[in-house]
């Protein structure tokens, strides 16, 4: 690739992409840099077509690297980067998602995009450099590619929408928002919001248009400079006559395809036709030395489907099971359905079930994230987790189950960050929360159904959310000739796979918390987003209304299955005092009460046992551990240490103090033995604490006092007291749970 590279300034910060530099046998490289975080885009496209394909062999990696960190792995037996991360896999199709659709129809050679991130500077995320630079990598090469195209990361802070915000902003604010698109069209959306308003959102994005022009601009200028040709490459497209002949039976089609009828019946019916056609197609090209008929015949009949659902919805707005455009197909819903979980939900809407599951574990349930993204020494920790899996049975095939593939991880991250926002914090519900959607059919939107699943199932198991979560997935027939488009609410799997948009939008009541779209045409526009809002929250409503009947608040009693934690604040500089030198301390609590302890450095105490008495016990030791004592407090202690001036007398928190031996009676004591013995208990008031937090106790003070015997008031001499009254120190860890 010829050598060129352009400059700009984003959001302040300089950004600058070149060609000619790294990598120079791949078709196209692009080293691209924002602030002091580098991307490595590389293009490399197979020299023949892969035969058999019915789809484009588009593979796109995201690598990240622990060195553009500044980490070695955590493992202590392996180093090397191992499978990607769910980060590394979701940013991998954000890229997918914003190039897929601009590559020509027919295309079946393997292309392979791989971004690898070389330097991460914990301020700006590398996903968006890697889109712009992917682009730039594919449209500057001779890879056939219908580019460019930009992406930008938009955050609202204080009501203002921000470009490109940082980590920390994207905490703080309401919005993070990536849009890819051309300088006049949205190609991918993809967002997590706090419940903002769909005028917002929509708002959100047309503010996105602006910095989109200007990286479209700056990606067009770099093209023209590396100015390389495009090769010719053999598109596999159905024979113009032969789609001539199936086209015919569009009549047959329409009646196979269209009413009410189940998933199952339609495409028995509609293969029936198919199968039809390519008999009659093969028999009449059997003598065609150039034209595989029974292959043409297939593609040119896949290519019928699609005109045929588009032209129905463009013309008559009839659509497949034929519902009125912005109708829900029939949503039903149950909860508590299985008996040992903590928390389960079914959910039904169409032809797709989704079973959710709920399980709450303690803080050390956490997940540790030790990703490149994940920054600190010992990275981060993760308390709200779901998982989704989608077996073959969902759809009636035969599938091996090899472990999630890009899809489930994908869709498992879209409704886990659609319900996130209405999870309480660990302040209020301390419990790591594992969610797990089971996709038991499918078809159409099996995320936006694990989504309400994961709402059911949590006000099953009595986590106190703050709303309800519910959604929707949006599709679209544009004909971009004419301009003329459809917005189609709650789409099935055959309108996805035959429209133009998949657009999943979660939210409540009060607004959206998540958006996730796929297009696959150029000309859609804010305009059409802005409808496709709307009508998306017509249906949600609607969606959430039946949930409300199933279940319209959290259960007040969690599961008995449910583990309880109890919490307690301490003063973190006494966090020592409860675990002991080496756990010693921590460790006993646990062994004598069969808790869970989860201490953070805040101070934050968290004590899990399904045991209601040892947790009340574990509790009470705890705060004697940690508490002040002071004047005034009465003690029932052991005797732990007898000195010829007083008794040494163990009290909360395993702080000593001294009771003198002229405070051990009223009367004349000769010798400490003679009143108490190590081991015996002794109850002792505070009467003082001096300066240096020594503790001094009587006993006799809690005696009657003698009338008219002798009183012994020798003044008590001054103590050398080496090391009592201190608390007990450790330095062991922060996470214990009975073995």
């Amino acid at each position: 690739m010829n050598k060129a590279k352009v400059e700009a300034t984003l959001a302040g910060k300089p950004f600058s992409m070149e060609s000619g530099v790294l990598a120079m046998q791949a078709n196209g490289s692009i080293l691209a840099r924002l602030g002091d975080t580098v991307v490595l885009a590389t293009a490399v496209m197979s020299k023949n077509v892969r035969e058999g394909m019915d789809y484009f062999p588009l593979l796109v990696d995201y690598e990240e690297r622990l060195y553009a960190a500044g980490k070695i792995k955590g493992s202590r037996f392996i180093k090397r980067e191992g499978r990607a991360t769910d980060d590394a896999i979701l940013s991998g199709r954000l890229i997918d998602r914003s190039l897929r659709p601009l590559f020509p129809d027919g295309m079946r050679n393997d292309v392979q995009v791989v971004a690898t991130i070389l330097s991460v500077d914990e301020i700006n995320d590398p996903d968006i450099i890697a889109i712009n630079a992917a682009s730039v990598a594919l449209s500057a090469s001779n890879i056939p590619f219908e580019g460019p195209i930009a992406a930008i990361r938009i955050g609202r802070i204080n009501g203002e929408f921000i470009i490109n915000p940082n980590y920390d902003e994207r905490k703080t604010g309401d919005l993070d928002l990536v849009v890819s698109g051309t300088d006049q069209h949205i190609m991918m959306v993809e967002a997590g919001a706090k419940q903002i308003s769909e005028a917002d959102m929509a708002g959100a994005i047309r503010f996105a248009q602006e910095p989109l022009r200007v990286l479209y601009a700056l990606q067009q200028d770099m093209i023209k400079q590396i100015g390389i040709p495009k090769t010719e490459v053999r598109y596999i497209l159905p024979d113009k006559e032969v789609y001539a002949e199936v086209e015919k039976y569009q009549p047959q089609l329409e009646t196979a395809m269209y009413g009410t009828f189940d998933k199952a019946t339609r495409e028995k019916q509609v293969d029936a036709v198919r199968d039809e056609i390519v008999a009659a197609i093969t028999a009449k090209y059997i003598d065609n030395t150039e034209i595989d008929g029974a292959k043409h015949a297939k593609m040119a009949f896949e290519k019928l489907v699609k005109k045929t659902i588009r032209k129905n919805i463009l013309e008559s707005e009839k659509r497949i099971d034929m519902r009125p455009l912005n109708v829900t197909r029939p949503v039903s819903c149950q909860v508590g359905i299985l008996p040992r979980t903590h928390g389960s939900a079914l959910f039904n809407r169409g032809e797709t079930q989704i079973l959710t599951t709920v399980t709450l574990g303690s803080a050390g349930d956490a997940q540790i994230l030790d990703g490149m993204e994940d920054f600190g020494i010992d990275g981060t920790t993760k308390r709200y987790i779901h998982h989704y899996n989608f077996p073959g049975y969902s759809v009636g095939e035969v599938a091996p189950n090899r472990g999630p593939g890009r899809r489930e991880v994908g869709h498992g991250a879209l409704a886990e960050r659609a319900v996130e926002v209405v999870i309480p914090e660990k302040e209020k519900f301390p419990y790591t929360l594992r969610l797990v959607s089971e996709a038991l059919g499918s078809n159409g939107s099996t995320s936006m159904g694990s989504t309400c699943g994961s709402t059911l199932a949590l006000m099953d198991a009595g986590v106190p959310i703050t709303d309800m979560i519910g959604g929707v997935a949006m599709g679209l027939i544009l004909d971009p000739e004419s301009g003329k488009y459809k917005v189609l609410t709650d789409i099935q799997g055959i309108e996805d796979g035959n429209g133009d948009m998949d657009f999943k939008v979660t939210g409540s009541e009060k607004g959206i918390t998540a958006l996730q779209m796929d297009n696959k045409t150029r000309g859609l526009t804010v305009e059409i987003l802005e409808q496709a809002l709307t009508q998306a929250r017509e249906g949600r409503m609607h969606i959430l209304d039946v949930m409300k009947k199933t279940i319209s608040a959290p259960r007040p009693e969690m599961s008995p299955l449910a583990p309880r934690i109890e919490t307690m604040q301490i003063n973190p500089d006494k966090i020592r005092d409860v675990i002991g030198s080496g756990g010693k301390i921590i460790n006993k609590i646990i062994a004598d009460t069969g808790v869970k302890i989860d201490i953070e450095d805040s101070g934050l105490v968290m004590v899990a046992s399904n045991n209601a008495e040892g947790m009340k016990k574990a509790l009470e030791i705890i705060h004697n551990l940690t508490r002040d004592i002071k004047v005034g407090e009465v003690f029932k202690g052991k005797v732990v240490r007898i000195m010829d001036f007083g008794a040494f007398v163990e009290l909360a928190g395993g702080k000593d103090g001294l009771c003198h031996v002229s405070e051990l009676a009223w009367t004349h004591v000769g010798k400490v033995e003679d009143v108490v013995k190590i081991g015996d208990e002794l109850e002792v008031k505070v009467v003082e604490i001096d300066h240096m937090g020594r503790i001094n106790l009587s006993h006799k003070i809690l005696l009657p006092r003698p009338e008219g015997g002798t009183i012994d008031d020798r003044p008590r001499p001054p103590r050398d007291g080496g090391g009592h009254g201190g608390p007990r120190r450790d330095n062991g860890g922060r996470h214990f749970a009975r073995k």
